[in-house]
């Protein structure tokens, strides 16, 4: 994680933003952890239900509702609201099932996480990914998607700074 502070801090100077959902505070306490992550982190936010993630992230609600905010395209929205909100140039975000959900036909632990890096030209970049854990606990889900998008943040920064 030493590298995430030094890959965001090399000019130009780049901020962090977090929306998390499935996660519930794993990303924002991890990165919370980076001595110094005051220098880039501006700040998270935990929108668990659909109302919250539309209220505060922007999230389209007739894309979301049928698909219960579990997709690729919500994730992306939450880092989009998650920069908007914070003003960010980056954002990670968060979305899926930490647990079986049979209902809804979710048979095992799934989620997808979005990296969104807002361009200076208004333009954004943006990454997703899916999480899948057979037979992971509730926190082990947490900690593994967790864990993905910091990777995939980590990444993309490295290939974005040459």
């Amino acid at each position: 994680m030493s590298d995430l502070k030094e890959l965001l801090l090399r000019p130009p100077r780049l901020t962090l933003a977090v929306a998390e959902s499935l996660t519930c505070g794993h990303l924002q306490a991890q990165i919370g952890a980076i001595s110094g992550a005051s220098d880039f982190f501006l700040g998270g936010i935990t929108a668990y239900t659909l109302e919250q993630k539309v209220r505060h992230l922007g999230v389209d609600r007739a894309q979301a509702e049928p698909v219960a905010a579990v997709s690729a395209e919500v994730a992306r929205q939450m880092a989009r609201g998650a920069c908007a909100f914070f003003g960010s140039d980056l954002a990670l975000a968060t979305t899926g099932y930490a647990e079986p959900a049979p209902a809804r036909g979710v048979r095992q632990p799934q989620a997808y996480w979005a990296l969104v890096h807002r361009q200076a030209d208004n333009s954004e970049v943006v990454h997703h990914g899916w999480v899948e854990q057979p037979g992971a606990t509730r926190v082990e889900m947490q900690e593994a998607v967790a864990a993905a998008a910091l990777a995939a943040l980590v990444g993309f920064l490295r290939e974005f700074r040459g």
